[in-house]
């Protein structure tokens, strides 16, 4: 290619850059001359935070049950009238406190007879052993036969044998007096009372005598998506899993506690994951039967570069009073409205206010 020719490519392209620059004067001044002419529209007054990054913990949201850690049917083990009750309906009661009594007479009457029949079989057991000594005596002399020996020996055992017998009566009529003085085999509080003073109790009445309800410890059974059982199992690998129980509004906290296991089995109808978690409940705030469980569902109004809003919806949940912990759908370094949003529409200018505390988003644990 000649000099000339290259001159000339050059003129070309220089002309076309100095169209385009004039194209671009008229275009700017066309766009201020409109601007000059159009109002300017008012900005909303809005108070701002920006998202970080924190290390913070994830929480799943469930709805749940609470349970009674153990329960149990106060019946009686053995036939009678009641004497006395010795508890009041909704008393928090101890392992071993005394619930009520059944008139022992009977059963007393019976353990004395056993404590005599052992006492009269010992007596003849004396003599049997003291006739056995003198065969074995005569036998040695010759006067007396060795089968009478072997006789009175087995008289001798089985007289033993009986005092054997005597002694399991004795215990076994003891075990039923005891059970005349019907005692809280564990730690709880007392229901309704079923039957009153002065009635017969049966070992096969249908209903109890009044169900003690174990709630201290309590526990609360709840289910998750199946998609958390890595999440939660990993949980469980790295250390005790702390579990928070709302009421049903999902606004109070009534307690804190742990997460103890979960279930060996999905349930393939809902595709769910059921979980167990143990509450100390001091404080008595969570009740067997109760549901409880937490609030879900977000969207933020992000503030753009030009200080306009647009609404985004995120995946989220409150971590506590002053924290929003995003899991999806907005970006650390990004400005989110906390107060003002009543007014606001996509695309409306903010004037931005102090900020307050920042939301959270969940680092990314990919890399």
């Amino acid at each position: 290619m000649t000099g000339r020719d290259s001159r000339q490519i050059f003129f070309i392209v220089a002309g076309i850059a100095f169209a385009s620059l004039a194209a671009a004067i008229i275009f700017w001044r066309h766009t201020t001359s409109q601007a000059a002419q159009t109002p300017a529209r008012p900005s909303v007054p809005v108070t701002v935070t920006e998202a970080a990054v924190h290390d913070v913990p994830i929480y799943s949201h469930a709805l749940g049950t609470v349970q009674a850690l153990n329960t149990v049917a106060i019946r009686a083990q053995v036939n009678g009238q009641i004497v006395s009750i010795n508890f009041r309906q909704g008393q928090e009661v101890h392992q071993g406190d005394v619930l009520a009594k059944i008139d022992p007479a009977p059963l007393k009457a019976a353990l004395d007879q056993a404590i005599a029949k052992k006492s009269q079989d010992e007596a003849q057991m004396i003599a049997a052993q003291k006739d056995l000594a003198r065969f074995k005596a005569l036998a040695l002399k010759s006067f007396e036969t060795q089968q009478n020996v072997d006789l009175q020996q087995a008289k001798v055992d089985t007289t033993k044998a009986t005092i054997d017998a005597d002694q399991a009566a004795i215990e076994a009529a003891q075990t039923q007096l005891d059970y005349a003085t019907i005692t809280a085999p564990i730690d709880g509080v007392v229901g309704f009372r079923q039957i009153d003073v002065g009635n017969i109790i049966h070992t096969t009445d249908v209903n109890p005598l009044t169900v003690l309800t174990q709630i201290k410890p309590t526990t609360v059974i709840c289910t998750l998506p199946q998609s958390y059982l890595g999440l939660v199992r990993e949980a469980m690998l790295r250390g005790e899993v702390r579990v928070l129980a709302f009421d049903q509004d999902g606004k109070n906290q009534l307690a804190d506690g742990k997460l103890l296991l979960i279930n060996n089995q999905i349930d393939q109808t809902t595709s769910t994951i059921q979980l167990k978690a143990e509450f100390p409940n001091d404080d008595q705030r969570l009740w067997p039967g109760e549901f409880v469980r937490g609030p879900v569902g977000y969207y933020v109004w992000v503030v753009k570069a030009d200080e306009t809003v647009e609404q985004r919806p995120i995946e989220a949940f409150q971590a506590d009073e002053d924290v929003v912990i995003a899991t999806k759908g907005l970006n650390a370094g990004e400005t989110v409205v906390l107060d003002g949003q009543s007014r606001l529409d996509v695309g409306t200018h903010v004037a931005i206010r102090s900020p307050k505390t920042p939301v959270a988003q969940q680092p990314d644990n990919s890399g």
